[in-house]
């Protein structure tokens, strides 16, 4: 830290999504409605799963927990980039730009871990249904979630000593709206080139060996449906939908930013809002819709099993 302490830049200037006046002021008004909506959102779920005795399943379980995730991953940045659309100078705090990267590697790392658990949910429920009550146990559903923490703690970590001992002696102004770590890393007074590669190898591990798993699972799963039925095939599909619309979408514009060279693109921003601000309303949307649909139908549900003496109904549906 004292390295840190020695630097001369004392805050970073945001350049934000636009310089525009009247751009600034629409888009004040829309993020704070999204905001909102995703907080109020995830909250629902959340509630929900907690409170209805009828939810309290592996799927509903993880369910959960990924919305608490996207809670937190929309609130590291989003409330100061609404806040400086009402400012004309926009800056932030050596300290505070620190914590932007430190949370928002901690939040993508965790969900990509999370997202991969449940995929394996669904992989055990409908590859071997008979041994789901036994094998996604509560213990199974909490060591899950622990290990995406972990995950995503070492990550963040990971990242954090590449950039803590680097010296910022001028250059300040970052081309984004939150202290993304490609941009900071670019202003470091030194070559960061070999810095930079440490970052994509390390994020690259992450996002493809988790994005490797997700695909693997989701080829499996059809494959095995497809094996036994068509009919279950093709309502396999239609429920997985929901989870790789959700896997593209975050994992798409993370690997475009992380797991490349460091050339800044105009469309990087909107990529970052992206995969800060608009999965995380898209999550809850997309596998709250989806769930509700097979709600209740729960004799012909046969990818979300959670009694013992529904079991035999979703080898029947398979076969």
């Amino acid at each position: 830290m004292d390295k840190v302490n020695s630097s001369v830049v004392s805050e970073f200037v945001l350049l934000g999504l636009s310089s525009s006046q009247e751009l600034q002021l629409f888009f004040f008004v829309f993020f704070s409605v999204l905001y909102v909506v995703i907080v109020l959102g995830n909250l629902l779920i959340i509630v929900t799963v907690t409170s209805d005795n009828s939810l309290h399943s592996p799927m509903y379980f993880l369910l959960g927990n990924l919305s608490f995730v996207d809670i937190c991953q929309s609130s590291f940045a989003t409330p100061k980039m609404i806040a400086d659309f009402l400012t004309e100078h926009k800056t932030i705090s050596f300290s505070g730009c620190i914590a932007q990267i430190f949370f928002i590697h901690l939040f993508t790392g965790g969900e990509m871990v999370l997202l991969v658990s449940m995929a394996y949910d669904r992989y055990v429920a409908i590859c071997k249904p008979l041994h789901y009550v036994v094998i996604m146990s509560r213990r199974t559903c909490t060591v899950l979630v622990m290990v995406s923490w972990a995950v995503g703690l070492v990550h963040t970590l990971s990242q954090l000593s590449f950039i803590m001992n680097l010296p910022f002696c001028g250059p300040n102004v970052v081309y984004s709206f939150f202290c993304d770590l490609p941009r900071v890393t670019k202003l470091a007074c030194l070559d960061s080139y070999i810095i930079e590669i440490l970052i994509v190898v390390n994020s690259g591990i992450l996002s493809l060996s988790t994005f490797s798993l997700l695909v693997g699972s989701y080829i499996i799963i059809l494959v095995t449906v497809w094996l036994k039925s068509s009919a279950a095939m093709a309502k396999a599909f239609s429920t997985l939908a929901a989870h790789i619309t959700v896997v593209i979408l975050f994992f798409g514009p993370y690997i475009f930013i992380y797991v490349r060279s460091f050339t800044t693109y105009p469309v990087d921003k909107l990529l970052a809002v992206f995969y800060t601000v608009f999965t995380p309303i898209l999550n809850p949307i997309i596998y709250a819709l989806r769930n509700k649909r097979y709600e209740g139908c729960h004799e012909e549900d046969y990818l979300r099993p959670k009694k013992i003496s529904e079991i035999p109904l979703v080898r029947n549906s398979l076969y």
